[in-house]
């Protein structure tokens, strides 16, 4: 007879609670192996799965519904075009989140007492209020290209 893990154990040792654990059973992500009352067992083909779970929801950052379309494809070119589409969505995510910290680190080393007198902060504002007052799309960006110092 295969060694089983109550739902409560297999949670605490993959940090999650119990909840998720059944969320992700009713999702069909991870199947328990057994019931003894009122109290799921996990196999250790249950747990693999449920690490295989973790490395798309906790590592790859995807979402439940995202997890439960790889995990369920079982074709290399589909799950491909999926993986990929969360990867396009992440760099972009990252640039926005990399060019953000480059605005907050402008403003904190801004020696301006008002941010609006700032050569650079000032003519980012004067060219958005221009660009809403024309109906024209705002495309300038608040920070200059960086330069290649190499």
């Amino acid at each position: 007879m295969p060694e089983l893990w109550s739902i409560s154990d297999v949670a605490r040792a993959f940090g999650l609670s119990v909840s998720a654990l059944r969320y992700y059973e009713e999702c069909g992500l991870v199947p328990s192996t057994e019931r003894r009352g009122r109290v799921r067992y996990y196999d250790r083909a249950a747990l693999e799965q449920l690490a295989y779970v973790q490395l798309w929801r906790e590592d790859g950052l995807m979402s439940v519904a995202d997890t439960a379309a790889v995990v369920h494809n079982d074709s290399v070119a589909d799950r491909r075009v999926l993986i990929t589409a969360q990867r396009d969505t992440m760099l972009a995510r990252i640039r926005s989140l990399t060019r953000a910290a480059a605005v907050l680190d402008h403003m904190l080393g801004c020696r301006t007492d008002r941010a609006l007198e700032c050569p650079l902060t000032g003519a980012y504002i004067n060219s958005r209020v221009d660009a809403a007052l024309s109906g024209e799309p705002f495309v300038d960006d608040f920070l200059p290209p960086p330069t290649d110092e190499t």
